[in-house]
């Protein structure tokens, strides 16, 4: 099988949709080392490091007709690499379906809240019709939440959509580290889903009694406001992947407090270094039993004083966490996304 993956987002600096157009596009050359996968865009971006042999750079518009890249672009570089089927992994696949084609729908924030997403206007206008007219052959969804809610809303036949977890990168694992200063750890993109004011008001409550950091790592989303400086909130901004281990591992507990997300890739990250996890009910089926769920600036404060005041608790929770990260792998991501790409062949044109 020939298989076009559109790599728009590894153009992107960092944030979940990098890393699983990476991740997965790597683990299915690995895993099917008899097919061919390209990446595709007509954006600039880089090759995931350590690409194997059929794994390859495809190629972009070539006149002003292919910049119009979703109606025709995409579609004639799939014919000159004579490409069986298209992945989409953001939302979007050729409008006009020639070949069967496979759309990852990552979580339904476009649609719940504009000020969550206020760049998302093309993916609000667009998406809904592809899925509802049948123009993606087939949808696949990181957790089956996403995909009941995918299917309520955009009416989909529920033979359609597969709901296939995403996993941590194998290069996450433990670091040994000792931090000059005990540190609390949020890692994500800053945005206001990830309801990172109700974070720094329980880390508040509980720097009043304990002499503990909190540390925001990621870019900051446009439109999300600054948040003040104060004595120990730590803004890393960015941070290279290279870096982020060390900064799980370090961490008196990972906390994650967002509003709603598909799955919560950060979770699974964050466990497979060894951390506490402390997060909100919308990453449960990332989580699943392994972390301590708090919703309120109240619970979170609770459970951040826990967290400091229990050292063999925390160091449980570690365990869990590594535990509960075992189960998840991009080989078996990889394997269920191809079963996905060869029932999009045997459905398309029927």
């Amino acid at each position: 099988m020939r298989v076009a993956i559109e790599a728009a987002s590894l153009g992107l600096s960092s944030g979940g949709l990098a890393r699983y157009t990476a991740e997965l596009s790597l683990a299915l050359a690995r895993c099917f080392p008899d097919d061919e996968f390209f990446l595709c865009s007509d954006q600039p971006f880089r090759m995931p490091p350590g690409s194997p042999s059929n794994l390859k750079r495809g190629g972009g518009p070539r006149n002003s007709m292919e910049r119009r890249w979703w109606l025709w672009g995409m579609a004639r570089e799939m014919s000159r690499l004579g490409a069986d089927l298209v992945h989409g992994p953001d939302f979007a696949v050729p409008y006009i379906p020639r070949r069967p084609s496979v759309l990852t729908l990552h979580d339904l924030s476009p649609w719940m809240d504009a000020a969550w997403r206020p760049a998302a206007k093309r993916v609000r206008r667009r998406t809904p019709v592809l899925l509802e007219l049948g123009i993606a052959t087939m949808i696949v969804t990181p957790g089956e939440a996403v995909r009941k809610q995918a299917i309520e809303r955009f009416r989909l036949r529920p033979e359609r959509i597969v709901a296939v977890p995403e996993a941590a990168a194998s290069w996450f694992r433990p670091v040994a580290t000792v931090p000059a200063t005990p540190y609390f750890l949020f890692v994500g993109t800053l945005e206001p889903r990830k309801n990172l004011p109700a974070l720094v008001e329980a880390w508040r409550e509980v720097r009043r009694h304990h002499p503990v950091e909190l540390v925001l790592a990621g870019r900051r989303r446009t439109g999300f406001p600054a948040l003040a400086e104060e004595p120990g909130l730590r803004m890393m901004g960015e941070v290279p992947d290279a870096a982020l281990p060390q900064l799980y591992s370090g961490a008196l507990a990972f906390v994650y407090p967002s509003l709603y997300e598909g799955f919560g890739l950060p979770v699974l990250e964050a466990m497979q270094c060894g951390a506490c996890v402390i997060a909100s009910h919308a990453v449960a089926e990332a989580a699943g039993d392994a972390a301590v769920y708090a919703d309120t600036p109240q619970e979170m404060a609770r459970a951040m004083r826990e967290v400091v005041a229990r050292p063999e608790w925390r160091a449980e929770l570690g365990a869990r966490s590594l535990e509960r990260a075992r189960e998840f792998s991009w080989e078996r991501t990889a394997c269920m996304t191809h079963e996905v790409y060869e029932e999009a062949r045997r459905r398309f044109g029927h």
